[in-house]
């Protein structure tokens, strides 16, 4: 059963006395799963599971309360239970169990550790940036905390990887890599396995490359280690490497330096390299950007997340052909830049992926990809427009738009959508939904059609004989054209409700049909 946090669950429309009290709870989950990795838990319920007893006595804990902590992972998913053994659920068998290939455990703890910041961050406002919370150490205990920290981001850039290498199914790779901000060099390290005519260079600090050595092993023969600061002149060859990437980097470094740190990557490139640039990006995931971008502040000295559309100004600057950025399915999104454009061409590229990236760009909060199958037709929805809107009979609405069984025919005629979701006013939103149907339409969608929310509102008033003058860019809504708004967002992944108040927050739907 897939679980998320409450507080997750709540929209800004919810915002109210509980939305607050599940905001300042919120670390009750991340306790609860710093707590269970570090006793090993998910390790020992592995294959066979166990009960709350032997759990007990296997992490040296008291069996008093133990069912209860049980009881609290198996209510976020990430422990279930049938009679008295608990189990590890398949995302903890994947991710939590240590030795595994994709094991977490590490990164979450490391999470831990920056607790003692965030705890400080009114200081840190107060002093602009961050504060040194670390307390001095010896060499060796610095040491101890890179390793920890390398080893941690490894395990989260293996499966960023997986997801990087999808766009290069079917591409005959061969050449030379520059990792640049290498870290353990795991990105690169999944081009070497899955390319064996490749070989990469790793650039960073001389300290994480101690540790990048000592992890990627067997890859060696095909590795090299260069020490360099990102920020100075990079001591490699310019115009020698077939693939140049940038994963996790840019974030940690300042607007005054993400100039120079993209011009010594294009510098690198052969004529016919490809860069990629893999990040958070403050357009994707906005919610999450934003909280790593105050991350940064917290925890870093000058690193920020952002937009794409600063780093695409910037490669354009350099003289770079781009992709738009392409929102991944985990937390980042990735771009790809070459001098030429006939170098992107063999990427596998997903022009819809493309499309919603250019949609979100255009100031909606979330666009969600639905099958045309999924947008739920109903024979009442039009009631509400006949009974209960004062713009029944006006242009566009019923019974002058399109009827249920019309709106039918039409889907037949589709593969799937976007669900667009904004804000009002009104006439904005439905201007920035033509601007998306457009968008698709350039992009090669040329079936593209949009549906909007309520009534058409894009002139300051309709002509004296109610007639439109305005047809080339007036749409019907969904609801009129007899779309179960409610259900067609429900079954798209939103979660809607209806509003209590005329004040309350409201949130508009459009979709765009694309075959």
């Amino acid at each position: 059963m897939r679980k998320t946090l409450p507080f997750l669950n709540h929209d800004v429309q919810d915002a109210g006395p509980q939305y607050l009290e599940d905001l300042a709870t919120g670390y009750w989950f991340s306790e609860l799963l710093f707590a269970a990795v570090e006793m090993g838990l998910f390790s020992l319920l592995e294959r066979v599971g166990a009960t709350d007893k032997e759990l007990a006595r296997a992490t040296g804990a008291s069996a008093r309360g133990f069912r209860r902590f049980l009881g609290a992972l198996c209510a976020v998913g990430l422990v279930t239970n049938d009679g008295e053994r608990f189990f590890n659920t398949k995302v903890s068998s994947e991710y939590l169990v240590s030795g595994k290939a994709l094991y977490q455990g590490d990164s979450i703890l490391w999470r831990r550790e920056l607790q003692t910041n965030w705890r400080g961050m009114a200081d840190c406002l107060k002093a602009g940036g961050r504060i040194d919370y670390t307390v001095q150490d010896d060499h060796s205990g610095r040491t101890l905390r890179t390793a920890k920290y390398i080893r941690a981001m490894d395990n989260v850039a293996r499966t960023k990887a997986a997801e990087l290498l999808g766009f290069f199914e079917g591409v005959p790779l061969k050449g030379r890599i520059l990792d640049a901000g290498a870290g353990s060099g795991a990105i690169s390290g999944a081009f070497l396995e899955r390319f064996p005519h490749m070989s990469a260079t790793l650039l960073d600090l001389a300290g994480v490359l101690d540790h990048a050595r000592e992890m990627r092993g067997g890859e060696a023969c095909r590795i090299r280690y260069c020490p360099a600061n990102i920020l100075e002149a990079w001591p490699v060859r310019r115009k020698s490497f077939d693939l140049v990437i940038l994963s996790n980097i840019l974030h940690a470094y300042s607007e005054k330096d993400l100039p120079g740190i993209l011009a010594s990557a294009s510098d690198c490139l052969k004529k016919n390299g490809l860069l990629l640039v893999h990040d958070f990006f403050l357009e994707h995931r906005p919610v999450k950007a934003a909280l790593s971008d105050l991350n940064m502040f917290i925890n870093t000295y000058n690193g920020k997340v952002f937009p794409g559309k600063s780093v695409l100004k910037e490669l354009d600057r350099l003289g770079l052909c781009c992709t738009d950025p392409i929102p991944l399915v985990t937390d980042t999104a990735v771009l790809f830049a070459a001098r030429e454009r006939a170098t992107l061409r063999p990427l596998r590229i997903d022009a819809a992926d493309l499309l919603i990236s250019r949609i979100l760009a255009g100031g909606f909060r979330k666009v969600y990809r639905l099958s045309a199958a999924d947008i739920r037709v109903a024979g009442w929805a039009d009631l509400r427009c006949r009974f209960g809107c004062r713009r029944y009979g006006g242009p566009h609405c019923p019974p002058n738009s399109p009827t249920p069984q019309k709106t039918r025919e039409v889907l037949r005629d589709f593969t799937y959508a976007l669900l667009l979701e904004g804000e009002p006013p009104t006439r904005a939103f439905q201007v920035k939904v033509l601007q998306a149907e457009r968008e698709a339409f350039r992009a090669g969608f040329h079936k593209a059609f949009s549906y909007w929310a309520g009534p058409c509102s894009l002139c300051e008033s309709c002509s004296s004989d109610g007639s439109c003058t305005n047809t080339a860019n007036a749409r019907p809504s969904m609801e009129g054209a007899g779309i179960d708004v409610f259900e067609t967002a429900r079954r798209a992944g939103a979660k809607l409700r209806t509003l209590k108040d005329k004040n309350d927050y409201a949130r508009y739907f459009a979709l765009i049909l694309l075959e």
